[in-house]
Protein backbone atom coordinates (compact mmCIF):
# COMPACT_ATOMS: atom_id res chain seq x y z
CA UNK A 1 0.00 0.00 0.00
CA UNK A 2 1.43 3.41 -0.96
CA UNK A 3 2.67 5.46 1.97
CA UNK A 4 1.37 8.99 1.83
CA UNK A 5 -0.24 11.42 4.23
CA UNK A 6 -2.89 14.02 3.52
CA UNK A 7 -2.57 17.17 5.64
CA UNK A 8 -5.73 19.20 6.25
CA UNK A 9 -5.51 22.49 8.12
CA UNK A 10 -8.34 22.84 10.65
CA UNK A 11 -8.20 26.23 12.34
CA UNK A 12 -5.11 26.28 14.53
CA UNK A 13 -4.48 22.53 14.38
CA UNK A 14 -3.91 19.88 11.71
CA UNK A 15 -5.62 16.69 10.63
CA UNK A 16 -3.35 14.02 9.13
CA UNK A 17 -4.78 11.12 7.12
CA UNK A 18 -2.86 8.21 5.66
CA UNK A 19 -1.06 4.93 6.04
CA UNK A 20 2.17 6.69 7.06
CA UNK A 21 0.47 8.94 9.60
CA UNK A 22 2.55 7.67 12.51
CA UNK A 23 5.60 9.38 11.01
CA UNK A 24 3.71 12.65 11.37
CA UNK A 25 2.75 11.72 14.93
CA UNK A 26 6.39 11.08 15.90
CA UNK A 27 7.45 14.43 14.46
CA UNK A 28 4.57 16.17 16.23
CA UNK A 29 5.47 14.68 19.61
CA UNK A 30 9.19 15.44 19.22
CA UNK A 31 8.45 19.04 18.28
CA UNK A 32 5.86 19.79 20.95
CA UNK A 33 5.98 17.32 23.87
CA UNK A 34 9.57 16.36 24.60
CA UNK A 35 8.81 16.04 28.32
CA UNK A 36 7.26 12.65 27.56
CA UNK A 37 4.36 13.03 30.01
CA UNK A 38 1.89 10.99 27.93
CA UNK A 39 -1.40 9.31 28.81
CA UNK A 40 -3.26 7.10 26.32
CA UNK A 41 -7.02 6.64 26.72
CA UNK A 42 -8.35 3.36 25.30
CA UNK A 43 -11.22 0.92 25.67
CA UNK A 44 -10.80 -2.86 25.85
CA UNK A 45 -11.05 -3.17 22.07
CA UNK A 46 -8.56 -0.48 21.11
CA UNK A 47 -6.17 -1.70 23.80
CA UNK A 48 -6.18 -5.12 22.12
CA UNK A 49 -6.37 -4.23 18.43
CA UNK A 50 -4.93 -0.71 18.06
CA UNK A 51 -2.57 0.13 20.92
CA UNK A 52 0.11 -2.46 19.97
CA UNK A 53 0.31 -1.00 16.47
CA UNK A 54 0.59 2.54 17.83
CA UNK A 55 3.37 1.60 20.26
CA UNK A 56 5.24 -0.36 17.58
CA UNK A 57 5.29 2.66 15.28
CA UNK A 58 5.81 5.39 17.90
CA UNK A 59 8.49 4.15 20.31
CA UNK A 60 8.46 7.34 22.37
CA UNK A 61 5.06 6.26 23.73
CA UNK A 62 6.42 3.04 25.28
CA UNK A 63 6.39 4.60 28.74
CA UNK A 64 2.98 6.22 28.43
CA UNK A 65 0.39 5.59 31.13
CA UNK A 66 -2.63 3.74 29.68
CA UNK A 67 -6.15 4.42 30.98
CA UNK A 68 -8.77 1.87 29.94
CA UNK A 69 -12.54 2.46 29.88
CA UNK A 70 -15.39 0.13 28.95
CA UNK A 71 -16.47 0.48 25.33
CA UNK A 72 -19.96 1.57 24.35
CA UNK A 73 -22.26 4.56 24.53
CA UNK A 74 -23.72 3.38 27.85
CA UNK A 75 -20.41 4.25 29.56
CA UNK A 76 -20.07 7.72 28.04
CA UNK A 77 -20.93 9.35 31.36
CA UNK A 78 -19.63 11.29 34.34
CA UNK A 79 -18.57 8.09 36.15
CA UNK A 80 -16.16 7.27 33.32
CA UNK A 81 -14.84 10.84 33.43
CA UNK A 82 -14.20 10.44 37.14
CA UNK A 83 -12.27 7.27 36.39
CA UNK A 84 -10.09 9.20 33.93
CA UNK A 85 -9.52 12.12 36.30
CA UNK A 86 -8.61 9.75 39.13
CA UNK A 87 -6.06 7.94 36.95
CA UNK A 88 -4.59 11.24 35.76
CA UNK A 89 -4.26 12.52 39.32
CA UNK A 90 -2.82 9.33 40.76
CA UNK A 91 -0.22 9.02 38.03
CA UNK A 92 1.20 12.52 38.15
CA UNK A 93 -0.54 14.28 35.28
CA UNK A 94 0.14 18.01 35.20
CA UNK A 95 -0.47 20.99 32.93
CA UNK A 96 2.26 19.70 30.56
CA UNK A 97 0.56 16.32 30.12
CA UNK A 98 -0.68 15.21 26.70
CA UNK A 99 -3.70 12.90 26.52
CA UNK A 100 -3.92 10.68 23.44
CA UNK A 101 -7.49 9.52 22.72
CA UNK A 102 -7.15 6.20 20.90
CA UNK A 103 -10.62 4.97 20.04
CA UNK A 104 -14.00 5.63 18.50
CA UNK A 105 -16.53 8.37 19.06
CA UNK A 106 -17.00 7.68 22.77
CA UNK A 107 -13.26 7.85 23.50
CA UNK A 108 -12.86 10.97 21.31
CA UNK A 109 -15.79 12.82 22.90
CA UNK A 110 -15.25 11.73 26.50
CA UNK A 111 -11.47 11.94 26.38
CA UNK A 112 -11.56 15.41 24.92
CA UNK A 113 -14.01 16.56 27.59
CA UNK A 114 -12.08 14.97 30.47
CA UNK A 115 -8.82 16.56 29.26
CA UNK A 116 -10.45 19.95 28.69
CA UNK A 117 -11.51 20.36 32.32
CA UNK A 118 -8.74 18.52 34.20
CA UNK A 119 -6.60 21.18 35.93
CA UNK A 120 -8.58 23.68 33.82
CA UNK A 121 -7.38 21.98 30.67
CA UNK A 122 -4.57 19.76 29.43
CA UNK A 123 -3.66 19.16 25.80
CA UNK A 124 -5.12 16.22 23.92
CA UNK A 125 -4.91 14.69 20.47
CA UNK A 126 -7.26 12.25 18.75
CA UNK A 127 -6.23 9.02 17.02
CA UNK A 128 -9.67 7.81 15.87
CA UNK A 129 -10.00 4.09 15.25
CA UNK A 130 -13.56 3.70 13.89
CA UNK A 131 -15.01 5.01 10.65
CA UNK A 132 -17.53 7.04 12.65
CA UNK A 133 -14.80 8.75 14.66
CA UNK A 134 -12.57 9.27 11.64
CA UNK A 135 -15.21 11.14 9.61
CA UNK A 136 -17.16 12.77 12.42
CA UNK A 137 -16.31 12.63 16.13
CA UNK A 138 -12.63 13.51 15.80
CA UNK A 139 -13.27 16.63 13.71
CA UNK A 140 -14.88 19.86 14.88
CA UNK A 141 -13.92 20.33 18.52
CA UNK A 142 -17.11 19.00 20.12
CA UNK A 143 -16.38 17.16 23.35
CA UNK A 144 -18.83 15.82 25.88
CA UNK A 145 -20.68 13.07 27.68
CA UNK A 146 -24.24 11.80 27.92
CA UNK A 147 -26.31 12.67 30.98
CA UNK A 148 -29.52 10.92 32.01
CA UNK A 149 -29.42 9.00 28.70
CA UNK A 150 -29.53 12.30 26.79
CA UNK A 151 -26.90 12.44 24.08
CA UNK A 152 -24.00 14.86 24.62
CA UNK A 153 -25.95 16.83 27.22
CA UNK A 154 -22.76 17.96 29.02
CA UNK A 155 -19.77 19.22 27.06
CA UNK A 156 -17.86 22.05 25.48
CA UNK A 157 -16.10 23.13 22.32
CA UNK A 158 -12.36 22.52 22.46
CA UNK A 159 -10.13 21.48 19.57
CA UNK A 160 -7.52 18.77 19.90
CA UNK A 161 -3.94 19.83 19.23
CA UNK A 162 -3.95 17.48 16.24
CA UNK A 163 -5.82 14.52 14.72
CA UNK A 164 -4.08 11.48 13.24
CA UNK A 165 -6.27 9.21 11.09
CA UNK A 166 -4.85 5.78 10.25
CA UNK A 167 -7.27 4.05 7.84
CA UNK A 168 -5.73 0.62 8.49
CA UNK A 169 -7.38 0.61 11.92
CA UNK A 170 -10.67 -0.02 10.11
CA UNK A 171 -9.51 -3.58 9.36
CA UNK A 172 -10.37 -4.50 12.96
CA UNK A 173 -14.01 -3.39 12.63
CA UNK A 174 -17.12 -5.44 11.93
CA UNK A 175 -19.31 -4.59 8.93
CA UNK A 176 -21.89 -3.24 11.38
CA UNK A 177 -19.38 -0.76 12.81
CA UNK A 178 -18.29 0.29 9.32
CA UNK A 179 -21.89 0.92 8.31
CA UNK A 180 -22.43 3.02 11.43
CA UNK A 181 -19.68 5.36 10.24
CA UNK A 182 -20.96 5.24 6.67
CA UNK A 183 -24.21 6.85 7.85
CA UNK A 184 -22.31 10.06 8.61
CA UNK A 185 -20.69 9.91 5.17
CA UNK A 186 -24.15 9.61 3.60
CA UNK A 187 -25.22 12.66 5.62
CA UNK A 188 -22.30 14.70 4.26
CA UNK A 189 -23.41 14.00 0.70
CA UNK A 190 -27.08 14.77 1.37
CA UNK A 191 -26.42 18.17 2.94
CA UNK A 192 -23.96 19.58 0.42
CA UNK A 193 -22.65 17.32 -2.37
CA UNK A 194 -24.92 15.66 -4.94
CA UNK A 195 -21.91 14.31 -6.90
CA UNK A 196 -20.63 12.64 -3.72
CA UNK A 197 -24.09 11.10 -3.21
CA UNK A 198 -23.94 9.48 -6.64
CA UNK A 199 -20.47 8.13 -5.83
CA UNK A 200 -21.63 6.67 -2.51
CA UNK A 201 -24.42 4.71 -4.16
CA UNK A 202 -21.72 2.71 -5.97
CA UNK A 203 -19.24 2.49 -3.09
CA UNK A 204 -18.06 -0.75 -1.49
CA UNK A 205 -18.03 -0.05 2.24
CA UNK A 206 -15.89 -3.13 2.90
CA UNK A 207 -13.09 -2.05 0.53
CA UNK A 208 -10.16 -0.36 2.33
CA UNK A 209 -8.97 1.74 -0.61
CA UNK A 210 -12.51 3.01 -1.25
CA UNK A 211 -12.94 3.96 2.40
CA UNK A 212 -9.65 5.88 2.49
CA UNK A 213 -10.89 8.19 -0.25
CA UNK A 214 -14.27 8.62 1.39
CA UNK A 215 -12.67 9.46 4.75
CA UNK A 216 -10.57 12.21 3.21
CA UNK A 217 -13.49 13.76 1.32
CA UNK A 218 -15.84 13.63 4.30
CA UNK A 219 -13.24 15.16 6.61
CA UNK A 220 -12.73 17.96 4.10
CA UNK A 221 -16.51 18.56 3.93
CA UNK A 222 -16.93 18.69 7.69
CA UNK A 223 -13.76 20.71 8.24
CA UNK A 224 -14.82 23.28 5.64
CA UNK A 225 -18.17 23.72 7.41
CA UNK A 226 -16.70 23.84 10.92
CA UNK A 227 -13.96 26.28 9.93
CA UNK A 228 -16.59 28.75 8.73
CA UNK A 229 -18.83 28.26 11.78
CA UNK A 230 -16.93 26.73 14.73
CA UNK A 231 -19.60 27.39 17.40
CA UNK A 232 -22.66 26.29 15.38
CA UNK A 233 -24.29 29.66 14.87
CA UNK A 234 -25.38 29.00 11.29
CA UNK A 235 -23.73 26.83 8.62
CA UNK A 236 -22.55 24.15 11.05
CA UNK A 237 -26.18 23.38 11.86
CA UNK A 238 -26.39 21.65 8.47
CA UNK A 239 -24.39 18.78 10.04
CA UNK A 240 -27.40 18.06 12.26
CA UNK A 241 -29.42 16.51 9.43
CA UNK A 242 -30.80 13.17 10.63
CA UNK A 243 -29.70 13.82 14.19
CA UNK A 244 -32.79 15.37 15.82
CA UNK A 245 -34.71 12.14 15.30
CA UNK A 246 -31.54 10.03 15.36
CA UNK A 247 -30.35 11.17 18.78
CA UNK A 248 -33.82 10.62 20.26
CA UNK A 249 -33.91 7.07 18.90
CA UNK A 250 -30.39 6.39 20.18
CA UNK A 251 -31.33 7.69 23.64
CA UNK A 252 -34.56 5.67 23.61
CA UNK A 253 -32.64 2.44 22.99
CA UNK A 254 -30.06 3.36 25.64
CA UNK A 255 -32.85 3.67 28.20
CA UNK A 256 -33.86 0.11 27.44
CA UNK A 257 -30.31 -1.28 27.51
CA UNK A 258 -30.78 -2.29 23.88
CA UNK A 259 -28.03 -0.34 22.23
CA UNK A 260 -28.44 0.90 18.69
CA UNK A 261 -25.22 2.20 17.16
CA UNK A 262 -25.07 5.93 16.49
CA UNK A 263 -25.02 5.54 12.72
CA UNK A 264 -27.92 3.08 12.80
CA UNK A 265 -30.02 5.63 14.69
CA UNK A 266 -28.93 8.44 12.34
CA UNK A 267 -29.90 6.30 9.33
CA UNK A 268 -33.45 6.10 10.70
CA UNK A 269 -33.28 9.81 11.45
CA UNK A 270 -32.31 10.62 7.87
CA UNK A 271 -35.28 8.68 6.49
CA UNK A 272 -37.70 10.42 8.87
CA UNK A 273 -36.17 13.84 8.29
CA UNK A 274 -36.16 13.30 4.52
CA UNK A 275 -39.89 12.76 4.84
CA UNK A 276 -40.14 15.99 6.87
CA UNK A 277 -38.12 17.66 4.10
CA UNK A 278 -40.65 16.43 1.54
CA UNK A 279 -43.53 17.86 3.57
CA UNK A 280 -41.84 21.04 4.79
CA UNK A 281 -39.23 22.31 2.30
CA UNK A 282 -40.35 20.74 -0.98
CA UNK A 283 -37.89 17.87 -1.34
CA UNK A 284 -39.37 16.12 -4.36
CA UNK A 285 -40.91 12.68 -3.97
CA UNK A 286 -38.48 11.05 -6.38
CA UNK A 287 -35.53 12.10 -4.23
CA UNK A 288 -37.36 11.04 -1.07
CA UNK A 289 -37.79 7.59 -2.65
CA UNK A 290 -34.14 7.57 -3.75
CA UNK A 291 -32.88 8.36 -0.24
CA UNK A 292 -35.24 5.89 1.41
CA UNK A 293 -34.34 3.04 -0.96
CA UNK A 294 -30.59 3.57 -0.60
CA UNK A 295 -30.56 3.78 3.19
CA UNK A 296 -32.77 0.70 3.53
CA UNK A 297 -30.44 -1.14 1.13
CA UNK A 298 -27.54 -0.47 3.51
CA UNK A 299 -29.12 -0.70 6.99
CA UNK A 300 -31.33 -3.26 8.69
CA UNK A 301 -34.87 -2.22 9.52
CA UNK A 302 -35.68 -1.36 13.14
CA UNK A 303 -39.10 -1.79 14.74
CA UNK A 304 -40.52 1.57 15.84
CA UNK A 305 -43.90 0.72 17.33
CA UNK A 306 -46.56 3.38 17.78
CA UNK A 307 -46.24 3.41 21.59
CA UNK A 308 -42.66 4.71 21.17
CA UNK A 309 -43.84 8.02 19.75
CA UNK A 310 -44.56 9.93 22.96
CA UNK A 311 -41.21 9.08 24.53
CA UNK A 312 -39.33 9.91 21.32
CA UNK A 313 -41.02 13.31 21.19
CA UNK A 314 -40.18 13.88 24.86
CA UNK A 315 -36.52 13.09 24.18
CA UNK A 316 -36.51 15.39 21.15
CA UNK A 317 -37.72 18.26 23.33
CA UNK A 318 -34.33 18.11 25.11
CA UNK A 319 -32.42 18.64 21.85
CA UNK A 320 -29.91 21.50 22.08
CA UNK A 321 -30.98 22.81 18.65
CA UNK A 322 -34.54 23.64 19.70
CA UNK A 323 -35.82 27.20 19.37
CA UNK A 324 -38.32 28.79 21.77
CA UNK A 325 -39.66 25.41 22.86
CA UNK A 326 -40.23 24.18 19.29
CA UNK A 327 -38.43 21.12 17.93
CA UNK A 328 -35.88 22.29 15.41
CA UNK A 329 -34.51 20.45 12.37
CA UNK A 330 -32.02 20.72 9.56
CA UNK A 331 -33.84 19.58 6.42
CA UNK A 332 -32.90 19.22 2.75
CA UNK A 333 -34.78 20.91 -0.10
CA UNK A 334 -32.92 18.68 -2.56
CA UNK A 335 -30.05 16.22 -2.38
CA UNK A 336 -26.99 18.36 -1.74
CA UNK A 337 -28.77 21.40 -0.29
CA UNK A 338 -29.61 21.77 3.41
CA UNK A 339 -31.84 24.31 5.15
CA UNK A 340 -31.44 24.98 8.88
CA UNK A 341 -33.75 26.11 11.69
CA UNK A 342 -36.91 24.44 10.41
CA UNK A 343 -39.49 23.68 13.08
CA UNK A 344 -42.10 20.94 12.66
CA UNK A 345 -45.34 20.22 14.47
CA UNK A 346 -45.67 17.18 16.71
CA UNK A 347 -48.27 15.73 14.35
CA UNK A 348 -45.89 16.04 11.38
CA UNK A 349 -43.04 14.46 13.34
CA UNK A 350 -45.30 11.53 14.24
CA UNK A 351 -46.24 11.31 10.57
CA UNK A 352 -42.57 10.86 9.74
CA UNK A 353 -42.39 7.95 12.22
CA UNK A 354 -45.37 6.38 10.49
CA UNK A 355 -43.63 6.84 7.14
CA UNK A 356 -40.62 4.90 8.45
CA UNK A 357 -42.83 2.12 9.86
CA UNK A 358 -44.74 1.86 6.59
CA UNK A 359 -41.47 1.52 4.68
CA UNK A 360 -40.35 -1.20 7.10
CA UNK A 361 -43.63 -3.09 6.60
CA UNK A 362 -43.32 -2.84 2.81
CA UNK A 363 -39.95 -4.56 3.04
CA UNK A 364 -41.33 -7.36 5.19
CA UNK A 365 -43.77 -8.46 2.49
Amino acid sequence: MKKSTLHIKAGDHSIYIGNDVFTELKQFLNANYKSGNYFILVDENTRKYCLPDLLAHVKVLDGAEVIELHSGEEDKNIASCMQVWKALGQNGADRKTLMINLGGGVISDLGGFAASVFKRGIDFINVPTTLLAQVDASVGGKTGIDFGNLKNEIGLFNDPKAVFIYPCYLNSLSERQLLSGFAEIIKHSLICDRVYWEKLKLADVTDASTLSGLIAHSVEIKNNIVTQDPKEQGLRKTLNFGHTVGHAIESYFLERANTLLHGEAVAIGMICESYLSYKKVKLNHAELDEITEFIFSMFKTVALEQFDEHRLIELMRHDKKNLKGEINFTLISKIGLAETDKTCTIDLIKESFRYYREQVNIRKV
